[in-house]
């Protein structure tokens, strides 16, 4: 069937539209779109909030949408010919490398800023628009970066690893990283051989669910067909681990298995329990923007990114939602399409569905 020039122009303007909702930056000087309600034009990389898809309108350059009376953005500036860079860009790139250089030093953020060749507040806030986390979280990932690779590929004693990486004591590496290790030094030397992870399976409202925690907290929450397949994953996870498998009538794997029942139902408990995650600076600010999402609200990757204070790292979130190890909790099941659609989901879409539907019908009735 051939195609007419109106199926061409749908399917060119339906690519334009996946280009706009993923600010894609190879799109940018091929066209613009314009917002009939608004009435300003925009490069497709704007950072603006996306327009309703209906509301909008491609031209192929700039001067054909102002002559039909739309005025360029104050945000993405689609009259200037290159996108304008980031003006502390070189100032962070530097802060960069000095933290990556002096990794096992005491650095202050004045001392930082002026290694940058900026002041505290403008690279605070630069570092963070950049990177997506502050140059204080960045030093940390340095030093538990270090002390990772001196653990583990070395001889190196515990004990140096620890300072040479800038940790005054093993408390302090403990106090910075123990959400990102879930173990010991020595422990992680070994490959987490012989920590203890007591584990219980159970049903759900989502199928078979396996609950699993570490003396530090809940560290694993997984869903499956069945038994074998929730404690597959729990291994593959945890190879060198002691797992023990219990069925808890009382004590803190109850209180933890019931508190996600409930998070799944409709009256979720008013109790919070400490997570046992391995993530990094931004992967940590990402899961915390999830639990802030209320129950029966959505947001697309990029609208928390947005809220994140880095609107372009769009990837970066998603690569943090997939990496989220303990669900429900971590509420990653609340990120969907720009469309509304449900995208994936780790545990199935249909899963994710009914946990949607859930919170919504309590979100309309509390």
């Amino acid at each position: 069937m051939s195609m007419t020039t109106g199926n061409i122009t749908d399917i060119l303007s339906a690519k334009r539209w996946q280009q706009v909702l993923e600010r894609d930056p190879g799109a940018d000087g091929k066209f613009f779109y314009a917002v009939r309600s608004t009435r300003i034009v925009c490069r497709p990389t704007c950072p603006s909030r996306r327009p309703t898809q209906a509301n909008v309108q491609f031209f192929v350059t700039l001067d054909e949408a102002i002559e039909v009376g739309f005025r360029p953005c104050r945000r993405c500036h689609p009259e200037r010919t290159i996108p304008a860079p980031d003006p502390q860009a070189r100032a962070v790139a530097r802060a960069a490398r000095y933290l990556e250089k002096h990794v096992g030093e005491r650095i202050t953020t004045s001392g930082l800023a002026r290694a940058a060749g900026t002041n505290r507040l403008v690279l605070h806030r630069a570092f963070l628009r950049i990177f997506g986390v502050t140059p204080v979280q960045y030093a940390r990932q340095q030093r538990l970066k270090t002390f990772n690779q001196s653990i583990r590929e070395s001889t190196m004693r515990v004990t140096d690893a620890i300072y040479a990486a800038g940790f005054g004591s093993s408390s302090r590496l403990y106090e910075n990283s123990a959400a990102k290790l879930g173990m010991t030094p020595r422990e992680m030397r070994n490959g987490a051989q012989g920590i203890r992870v007591r584990y219980t399976t159970t049903d759900s409202p989502l199928g078979r669910m396996l609950v699993a925690a570490t003396d530090k907290g809940i560290c694993t929450i997984a869903f499956g067909e069945d038994d074998g397949e929730v404690i597959e994953i729990l291994r593959q996870r945890f190879q060198n681990a002691v797992l023990i498998v219990e069925t808890p009538k009382s004590g803190w794997l109850a209180e933890a298995v019931e508190y996600i029942i409930n998070q799944i139902g409709e009256h979720p408990t008013a109790a919070t329990f400490p997570l046992d995650v391995r993530a990094t600076a931004f992967q940590q600010r990402v899961w915390n923007a999830l639990q802030a999402i209320p129950r029966g609200e959505t947001r697309s990757y990029s609208q928390l990114a947005a809220e994140l204070g880095s609107p372009t790292a769009t990837r970066a979130v998603a690569g943090a939602c997939a990496a989220n190890p303990v669900a429900v909790v971590v509420p990653c099941h609340r990120i969907v399409g720009k469309n509304g659609s449900l995208t994936g989901y780790r545990w199935g879409t249909e899963r994710k569905r009914k946990l949607l539907e859930v919170e919504k019908k309590f979100a309309l009735s509390s």
